[in-house]
């Protein structure tokens, strides 16, 4: 357990959560003592050698919470802001999020202190390599199995998975996901995280509503997560009437054309894409970013970073749906605000889950040296979601005066307890 004083909000609110379900799930209390901490912290420290001449290091981490079910499995973030308690705080979310799913997974995350921004291609590669070489003996395709996170992408994990098959001496496709297509990867890989987002605002629309037909949508952040939710959504047909990132807020109450534009500028940076999109729809940027949770609309997608919905800013939504598209971005204090007004939230363990399942997808073709189409791909992904769903929905209606999260959450435990329980671990 990390001290008090190493801890944070995220991280607190993280295990509020955790210690709400394993009460309301009936289980042991030492359960909370086991999952409330990690099994294993890596922290490391990376040179790269500077374009300019120079040494610089770049401290890092590699968090394993918990195996039971599994090999370790969670993303790696590039911030110049991650901190060891997130990264402990997001390898607890993941190994909760991996139970749920009903894949073979535990939980980890890993992280480095930088802005990915601020390098040059060359730096960024060694920075990526020298992480790889750092953390080596705790990874592998049988024992921990790192992904893209904030900051990261497919061409880092190609770089990552290079290095880890030159230390091995083989290839090993497995060890990475989220890796481009060219280098085992899938093409699904870059929007599944958004589609599971999609598909899920979809059942939770239906299931408050009888049909999500002409439900608008409102969508914080407009990264890979945000943009894909958006084209997915728009696709499935939902009205899409705004996004934002942190230049601001695109807003047009007849929905916005955003699609298109996502499919042709897959590259693009949210800034530069936000701008195509407003540009568009004939559409202005308002400069508030938070604007976006105002937004007259029946479900409100927060897809950036943790802690976006607090007690401070609450009053503003005004959707009667939140599926969360990033990690933590509803505070505790927020969602009992949203909860006495009616307002369901669909949690980040089940909401945006579609990027570890994709990954799970990709593991197992490595493993087998197999490889699906897209679109034999996208209807397992999609198969799995809506299951998902549909068990913690059937959940939430049997336990009356629980929230969605609490549902959800005591589902991912009650597996995760299971697995110990045979083990002999508790």
């Amino acid at each position: 357990m990390l001290s008090v004083t190493q801890m944070n909000a995220f991280l607190g609110n993280t295990l509020q959560l955790l210690r709400r379900s394993i009460e309301l799930g009936g289980f042991p209390p030492e359960l909370y003592e086991y999952l409330s901490r990690p099994k294993r912290i890596l922290a490391v420290s990376i040179p790269v050698r500077l374009d300019g001449g120079g040494l610089a290091f770049f401290e890092g981490y590699r968090v394993q919470h918990n195996d039971a079910l599994g090999p370790y499995k969670g993303g790696i973030r590039f911030h110049p802001e991650v901190s060891l308690a997130d990264d402990v705080a997001l390898a607890t979310i993941m190994t909760l999020k991996d139970s749920l799913a009903g894949i073979p997974y535990g939980g980890a995350k890993g992280a480095v202190r930088v802005d990915p921004r601020r390098l040059s291609p060359r730096e960024l590669e060694e920075l990526s390599r020298g992480y790889v070489r750092a953390v080596a003996p705790l990874i592998g395709d049988e024992l921990d199995i790192p992904a893209p996170d904030v900051g990261t992408n497919s061409q880092i994990m190609a770089w990552m998975a290079d290095e880890y098959s030159k230390i091995a001496g083989r290839n090993v496709p497995g060890v990475f996901t989220a890796k481009p297509p060219e280098l085992w990867g899938n093409p699904v890989r870059e929007y599944s995280t958004g589609l599971g987002v999609a598909v899920i605002a979809v059942y939770a629309a239906k299931a408050l509503w009888g049909s999500s037909d002409g439900k608008t949508a409102a969508i914080q952040g407009f990264g890979n997560v945000g943009r894909w939710t958006a084209y997915w959504l728009e696709k499935m047909g939902v009205k899409v009437v705004a996004v934002s990132d942190v230049n601001g807020t695109v807003y047009k109450r007849g929905g916005l054309v955003a699609a298109e534009l996502i499919e042709k500028n897959r590259n693009a940076r949210g800034p530069d894409l936000l701008s195509q999109v407003a540009k568009y729809n004939d559409a202005s940027i308002a400069q508030d970013p938070g604007a976006v949770f105002g937004i007259d609309a029946d479900i409100l997608v927060p897809a950036a970073l943790e802690n976006a919905i607090t007690e401070d800013n609450v009053k503003l939504v005004r959707a009667k749906l939140v599926v969360e598209g990033a990690n933590g971005p509803t505070t505790p204090e927020a969602e009992k605000a949203l909860y006495e007004r009616g307002v369901v939230v669909v949690p980040d363990v089940l909401a945006n889950a579609g990027g570890v399942v994709m990954s799970y997808l990709e593991w197992v073709e490595n493993l087998q040296w197999v490889m699906w189409d897209e679109e034999e791909t996208r209807a397992r992904l999609e198969k799995i979601m809506a299951d998902n769903f549909k068990r913690v929905h059937q959940r939430w209606v049997q336990e009356k005066g629980w929230t969605v999260r609490d549902a959800a959450y005591v589902i991912a435990v009650e597996r995760i307890y299971r697995a110990m329980k045979a083990r002999g671990w508790i």
